[in-house]
């Protein structure tokens, strides 16, 4: 069964991407996500599983789709992400923020910063002042020109994913691609 549609990645894993795994890696899996979004939230666990089992095989992509008119925390949980990630600790940020879907207002994002031993004054000043924002809607442009419409949307080596987003559907589509 054919899980892909024709829709392309319109803009290629460079290094400027948030990159867990290899970047040479045979697979690449690229997520356009929102913090804020319950359906990432479920999908979280779904990636980790899968990236553990690829091992690797695959390099993992994170990029920023926050759906800000429905999720009110979700453009200042990326900014922290990116804020973090200027601190080498993106991927650190980006699981404890799934990991805390439910609790994302500014106080909590200065929390986690402290939690992960990051300048939280640095991290404050990035959220307040949107000092990733145009990082933010470059994915968000990137996202829209490829058909990106929700989150969170997956693609499998540039070809988009739709189908289950389960461990053993995304393996199965990853097999196919090797």
């Amino acid at each position: 069964m054919n899980t892909h549609v024709e829709t392309q990645l319109a803009v290629p894993v460079t290094r400027r991407d948030h990159i867990r795994g290899r970047f040479d890696a045979p697979l690449t899996l690229v997520e356009y996500g929102d913090y804020e979004c319950p359906f990432c939230g479920q999908a979280h666990p779904i990636v980790q599983a899968v990236e553990e089992e690829m091992g690797e095989q695959l390099r993992f992509v994170f990029r920023n789709f926050p759906l800000a008119n429905m999720h009110p925390h979700a453009e200042h949980a990326a900014e922290a992400a990116e804020s973090a990630g200027t601190q080498g600790r993106f991927w650190e940020m980006h699981d404890l923020l799934f990991e805390n879907q439910e609790a994302l207002d500014d106080r909590d994002l200065a929390n986690y910063a402290a939690e992960l031993g990051l300048d939280v004054r640095r991290v404050v000043s990035d959220i307040l002042r949107g000092a990733y924002a145009n990082r933010i809607r470059q994915d968000l442009i990137g996202g829209v020109r490829s058909d990106v419409n929700g989150t969170p949307t997956f693609f499998i080596n540039g070809m988009r994913y739709d189908g289950p987003r389960d461990v053993y559907s995304m393996l199965q589509a990853m097999q196919e691609e090797v």
